[in-house]
């Protein structure tokens, strides 16, 4: 296994951990419902984010380190709604954790990638998150979290 003093140009702790991965319902409680009879895993936080035009819920995986979102939308016109649309249910996101959202960011941009956001947004339990665009990431929808300070995840 290579370290990444053997890997010139990639800092070290510029992705932490894989935070969650993010999955498409068109129905929350009905998901939440069938990931806990299926898998065993119940949820441990939910949260309606108006800005994102979702209803959602974390669940945890294992020791609860981590973390399936399931993401609903809130109206037919929400980025959730339009996926389902396109691409019906299913993974929509993989989120990794940073310390710092904005440097991670910069760094991103300094080799090309696209974000979707010019400064970041508020993501789940007051986190700041922002989002490489899917065609600058092998057309995954990647996210990056930046947990709260007073975050338990």
């Amino acid at each position: 296994m290579s370290t990444d003093a053997e890997r010139p140009g990639l800092p070290e702790g510029l992705l932490t951990t894989i935070d969650h991965v993010g999955i498409a319902v068109p129905d929350l409680d009905e998901a939440i419902a069938f990931y806990a009879r299926a898998f065993g895993v119940h949820s441990v936080h939910e949260e309606t984010n108006e800005e994102q035009g979702v209803r959602e819920a974390m669940l945890a995986v294992g020791n609860g380190e981590t973390r399936i979102q399931l993401l609903a939308p809130l109206t037919p016109e929400s980025t959730i709604a339009k996926f389902i649309g396109r691409s019906g249910p299913g993974l929509q996101q993989l989120a990794f954790r940073v310390d710092d959202v904005e440097a991670v960011s910069a760094t991103l941009r300094e080799r090309g990638l696209r974000l979707l956001y010019d400064t970041p947004k508020r993501g789940t339990s007051d986190s700041r998150v922002n989002f490489v665009h899917p065609k600058d990431a092998g057309g995954v929808l990647v996210e990056l979290v930046e947990p709260a300070a007073t975050s338990s995840h």
